[in-house]
């Protein structure tokens, strides 16, 4: 297995726990944070989704699923694709709601859909391939790019897991 191989089946666990801790949950449950400081289930989707979109499709320079597939405007939000959530404030996590799981698992599903492909087609060489980011010292690769957007999306996938858990009590995951 190559290392996009092992980036692909990463991202893939990381939908499989989407889906197991957000299908059957109420919307209000999704949307609730926990404590006034603490970010919601459907805040954390959105985000760890956002950054998926945004990064592979920035690595593949091809238009964002956020804007070019018009999730913004199901998400109710602006055509932003500079919009990750990466320093929201608590009212902006807050704000963040939606009337439907389906929407989040829908986003969650086109940009693993995406990233699947652009990383079926990707060799060893393409993951070397050093991105045009100056802001970064050494500048990063491809692959040191994709394994930051492994390490957030497990992070956050990890957290609504638990939000899951501690809003419908524990061992959901073995009784549903």
């Amino acid at each position: 297995m190559d290392g996009a191989e092992l980036i692909s089946d990463a991202l893939g666990r990381v939908n499989r726990i989407l889906h197991r801790s957000l299908e059957g949950a109420p919307v209000e449950m999704v949307c609730k944070m926990p404590t006034p400081s603490t970010n919601s289930m459907a805040w954390l989707t959105w985000h760890l989704t956002r950054v998926q979109d945004h990064h592979i499709s920035d690595m593949a320079g091809l238009p964002q699923l956020w804007t070019s597939e018009g999730w913004h405007a199901r998400f109710g939000m602006a055509a932003d694709d500079k919009e990750t959530g990466n320093g929201h404030t608590l009212e902006q996590v807050a704000a963040l709601k939606v009337d439907s799981v389906d929407v989040l698992l829908g986003y969650a599903d086109a940009a693993y859909e995406r990233s699947k492909t652009l990383l079926a087609g990707m060799s060893p060489k393409d993951l070397d391939r050093v991105l045009d980011e100056p802001q970064f010292d050494p500048l990063p690769t491809v692959g040191v790019r994709l394994v930051s957007v492994v390490s957030d999306n497990t992070q956050h996938a990890g957290q609504i897991g638990y939000l899951r858990g501690y809003h419908d009590g524990f061992g959901w995951q073995q009784t549903r």
